[in-house]
């Protein structure tokens, strides 16, 4: 079921302890307790209603050349190293790494004129729109719908992180913004926009799913209830204040919320296998083999921090949606193909990272579809940064702040 986790626990990079969720006791607003929060939410004008945005955030720079721009006309230093495929619309052409996206292409808008003015691996710009509040774009969605859903108290602004999708999976820390502190203090930052609209990291591991759950027997949550009311009674006799007053009507609705429970959104055990079999891409590749004392890691930091997880996290992203999250991040690393002491070159990178980014996305974009929710959900992919056309000795690519893309798809709703 749902609880709100406090500040300390969410900066716990060891993962969830047990001293999370819901303080049912407490009605007072400055907390982040599940009452309040709905308080807040129905504060909050409701401008985006049945609406989400899935952001696949390629981090590393995914080179434009290899993914929708193959440019096999151009010498052979410049133009895509795994080829191209042709498309379903005329004279356009995609990476040759992504066979089953060119076959939607005509459900999928490249945006080219897009550029994120930076080229040093720096995220924000692109994470935030370069809001002057420093917040990501997912808490300003937050921000205008509300902290959390008012049916499910699903959390309307969450990262996913590979690490959800395999409990107990320990990757490499990777180096300057790759790193995992990095990464958890900025991708879900709220800025000035206040630590209620903050992203809530899945990666928690084991224990996650679980502390979701209401674990008190429902005649003991009644008592309990009882007993909390009375005292809760008790203390705005006492403080006599607006904000306890209001907050009647949503503590009941925060019980309601626990009773309904909504931690199986989380669980993809909870999926149909037939479902999970067609978004799975760890079969695509080993991704121990990439990771230290792997026979392919070759002492690369960064690249320790690959995974083949990327379907399984956009089959999470799915299900959040439908159970009320607003803006979803997914996180996969790392596109860096410099062939340098860290990464990989291109002809490595593209060939690994590219298959399983083209079946992740596809099983996305066909699940969606076939779920009638191409109208409700907005899939956006992009990097932080863009790359260099010419291959650099040894097949690795530079940094680019003008050449980029973004595509964009499911997205009639914006049309």
């Amino acid at each position: 079921m749902i609880t709100v986790l406090d500040d300390k626990s969410m900066r716990n990079c060891q993962g969830w302890t047990r001293r999370e969720f819901l303080r049912i006791g407490s009605v007072g607003l400055g907390g982040l307790t599940l009452p309040g929060m709905l308080l807040a939410q129905a504060e909050t004008p409701g401008f985006v209603r049945d609406k989400s945005v899935v952001m696949l955030f390629l981090q590393g720079g995914p080179p434009q050349i290899e993914t929708f721009d193959p440019k096999m006309q151009a010498p052979s230093e410049i133009r895509s190293c795994t080829g191209e495929v042709k498309t379903k619309l005329p004279g356009i052409t995609f990476g040759g790494t992504f066979p089953r996206l060119a076959q939607m292409a005509d459900r999928i808008s490249i945006v080219r004129s897009f550029a994120s003015g930076d080229d040093l691996h720096e995220p924000l710009s692109v994470l935030t729109g370069n809001s002057p509040s420093g917040g990501v774009m997912g808490a300003h969605c937050a921000r205008l719908r509300g902290p959390i859903s008012q049916q499910t108290a699903m959390p309307t602004h969450t990262i996913v992180l590979s690490e959800q999708v395999q409990p107990g999976l320990e990757l490499r820390e990777g180096t300057g913004v790759f790193a995992s502190s990095f990464i958890r203090k900025n991708y879900g930052a709220a800025g000035r926009l206040g630590k209620r609209y903050a992203g809530l990291f899945l990666d928690g591991g084991d224990g996650f799913a679980s502390n979701l759950e209401l674990t008190v027997p429902r005649r003991r949550f009644d008592d309990r209830r009882s007993l909390l009311e009375q005292l809760d009674g008790f203390k705005r006799r006492l403080e006599q204040t607006d904000e306890l007053a209001g907050a009647v009507s949503f503590k009941q609705q925060a019980y309601d919320v626990l009773l309904r429970g909504i931690a199986d959104a989380f669980d993809l055990s909870k999926e149909d296998p037939r479902t999970i079999a067609r978004y799975d891409t760890s079969r695509l590749f080993r991704m121990e083999d990439w990771h230290q004392g792997g026979r392919h890691h070759n002492g690369l930091q960064n690249q320790a921090r690959i995974t083949n997880l990327l379907g399984k996290q956009m089959l999470l992203a799915r299900r959040l949606c439908e159970a009320g999250c607003g803006f979803v991040t997914v996180m996969d690393g790392i596109w860096d193909f410099h062939g340098d002491s860290n990464n990989p070159p291109t002809t490595v990178g593209m060939p690994l990272l590219g298959p399983q980014a083209d079946h992740a996305i596809a099983a996305f974009l066909e699940d969606v579809e076939q779920r009638g929710l191409s109208e409700k959900i907005l899939l956006i992919v992009t990097g932080e940064m863009g790359r260099t056309p010419k291959k650099e000795p040894g097949g690795g690519i530079g940094h680019g702040q003008r050449l980029y893309w973004w595509p964009a798809a499911a997205c009639e709703w914006v049309r």
